[in-house]
């Protein structure tokens, strides 16, 4: 395996610890996170003035030459496979893409190809600089396999660990569309009486509880009060659907992002997603409220109906704003068109 070499000097009034001061005076082209950066002054990587120093806490005066040996990146033990992308955005450190539902974004065992890694590692090939020593999609985020919309994944090292920090400070803008059973309006009153549900201004549900695995199975996230992690998710009516309606079309938009969170939040609310075997169960819908076409589409969809539609952060490299919109599939425009169909006079 090939190893490249960094150098440079230590710029003026410096951090007094080795790693903070590394971290602040490498070379950006150089692509190294805090994180990798850290592992590789353990592991006997970098010199200091001709010097080997293991110890992260080592004083470091300004005009100190600093090399540093970096391993190439060794390939994934994941197979690359020629899978089509719906690329949306991409450069030296990122790429955007708009995920089809039934796609899984990870080999596990029960999935171990056809995944979006499998298709990343394919369609970036060389241009994966690495992240942490092996040459692999940073993967910061997931959206459920049968959920379709916006994912960034991280091509660099240092791209990983920047966009890593804003999702765990809850700083990017995450939108979703769904279909949901019923309508969630603040003239409810079953929902004021709701665990865990309150509205703000603009007719905005807020539900805030805690997450966690469901006792029973390991497959459902369950909600809870106590115990588990905090859970917040707004949603607001983008149109109702049937006279009187009895669906809707929301958007909803995550303070954190856990496992299931739209969906176990919106069962819990009583407003269960289209399709979603899960936790939105089949229902009965009001044959007066909806055209005999709408019932047979709510029925039959497949998946919850369920698409991450914006995504906003950072620019973990440039510091740029960045900002994508994934208009609807096909599938959930197709029900969204059934659903506005006149009922049938009685």
């Amino acid at each position: 395996m090939g190893s490249r070499q960094i150098e440079f000097i230590i710029a003026e009034d410096p951090p007094k610890r080795l790693d903070k001061a590394v971290s602040r005076d490498v070379p950006v082209e150089a692509a190294l996170s805090r994180t990798r950066l850290a592992r590789l002054i353990e592991a006997g990587s970098l010199t200091m003035d001709g010097a080997v120093v293991r110890d992260a806490k080592a004083r470091v005066v300004e005009g100190a030459l600093i090399s540093i040996t970096v391993e190439e990146a060794e390939d994934s033990h994941i197979g690359p496979e020629d899978i089509a992308l719906d690329v949306i955005f991409e450069d030296d450190d990122l790429i955007v893409i708009n995920k089809p539902a039934g796609m899984v974004v990870h080999p596990a065992p029960g999935t171990p190809s056809g995944t979006l890694v499998n298709a990343l590692l394919h369609h970036c090939g060389e241009n994966l600089s690495g992240v942490g020593g092996v040459k692999r999609p940073g993967i910061v985020h997931r959206i459920d396999k049968e959920t379709s919309g916006l994912l960034v994944v991280a091509k660099s090292d240092v791209a990983h660990q920047g966009l890593a920090r804003q999702f765990e400070k809850h700083t990017v803008e995450r939108y979703y569309r769904a279909i949901c059973y019923g309508v969630p309006d603040a003239n409810d009153p079953r929902l004021r009486g709701v665990k865990g549900t309150s509205f703000e201004p603009g007719n905005i549900l807020k539900l805030t509880t805690q997450l966690a695995r469901h006792k029973f199975d390991r497959q459902r996230q369950a909600v809870l009060f106590q115990g588990g992690r905090h859970a917040v998710t707004r949603a607001r009516i983008v149109a109702p659907f049937g006279l009187p309606p009895v669906a809707a079309l929301i958007e909803c938009w995550l303070e954190t992002g856990r496992t299931h969170q739209i969906r176990v939040h919106m069962a819990h609310a009583g407003h269960g997603l289209v399709g979603d075997p899960t936790y939105g169960g089949k229902r009965k819908l009001a044959t007066k409220s909806l055209a005999p076409a709408a019932i047979a589409a709510v029925q039959s969809f497949p998946r919850q109906a369920l698409h991450a539609a914006v995504l906003g952060f950072v620019h973990p490299v440039s510091g740029a704003e960045m900002r994508f919109e994934a208009p609807l599939p096909q599938d959930m425009s197709d029900l969204i068109e059934a659903l506005r169909l006149p009922p049938v006079a009685g």
